[in-house]
């Protein structure tokens, strides 16, 4: 049996990278998808891939209207909401040490990350308690669990959100909502490609990895695991899938 026969995921930032692979093995387990991302054409293109009754939502996760009525016409399409993946985020060659960093990119990655995160957690997890409970998945990073330099405002963004997780894992257990973290080390997405690219740092760090490079279906294994009953006595951990580098 499919593992996610009859959820409803709502998946934001799913339009390309580790959301559109997450989009992707979902709607093979049996989700029915909603790709929620700023792109509106490559959400269509998503949804289209994933197939099973996939739809994309034109959505900006810094905008609390927007996420609303997101999640709102989720619900309506669908009648409930199982799985709730905060994916939308990521960083840019522009972040740096908390001296040189641009003010606005604090403020970017602040609003993108760890408010998209907030923001998606403050309606969404009303709609899987109206369903009975669910998993609530959010985006942190290894950069929250370690040290590395020249990533001041990218370490902040994730660590709040690691410590907005477990936060919330108490505040909705008795709702039955589970509410977990994936901590990813770089991953090989096209941005993430090009980041590298510019970055000896972040070049350093994929050179430390273990187990080989990471590719976005291995942080999509992850997420159907915490989003499916496999998981369901595991709430409030962040789960790093970095190819060790958190212990190396």
């Amino acid at each position: 049996m499919a593992r996610l026969a009859g959820k409803v995921a709502f998946i934001t930032g799913a339009a390309m990278g580790i959301g559109r692979a997450t989009a992707v093995l979902f709607a093979r387990e049996g989700a029915h998808v909603v790709v929620a991302d700023i792109a509106a054409a490559e959400g269509e293109e998503t949804a289209h891939v994933a197939g099973n009754g996939a739809i994309a939502i034109r959505t900006d996760v810094t905008n609390e209207a927007s996420l609303q009525a997101a999640i709102r016409a989720t619900v309506d399409t669908f009648g409930r909401l199982d799985v709730l993946h905060n994916n939308a985020g990521g960083s840019t060659p522009q972040d740096n040490t908390v001296i040189d960093a641009p003010i606005e990119e604090f403020w970017r990655v602040i609003t993108l990350d760890l408010f998209g995160t907030f923001l998606g957690c403050r309606y969404g997890i009303p709609a899987l308690i109206r369903s009975g409970g669910g998993s609530v998945i959010n985006m942190a990073s290894n950069l929250a669990l370690m040290g590395i330099t020249g990533r001041d405002c990218y370490t902040a963004a994730k660590g709040g959100i690691a410590a907005l997780t477990r936060s919330l894992a108490v505040e909705f257990a008795p709702q039955r909502v589970r509410v977990n973290a994936i901590a990813p080390s770089a991953t090989m997405t096209d941005r993430v490609k090009k980041l590298m690219a510019g970055n000896p740092a972040i070049d350093k760090l994929a050179q430390s990895h273990l187990l080989g490079l990471i590719q976005p279906e291995d942080i999509a294994n992850a997420a159907l695991y915490l989003a499916s009953e496999e998981s369901r006595m595991v709430t409030g951990q962040i789960l790093p899938v970095d190819s060790g580098v958190t212990i190396s």
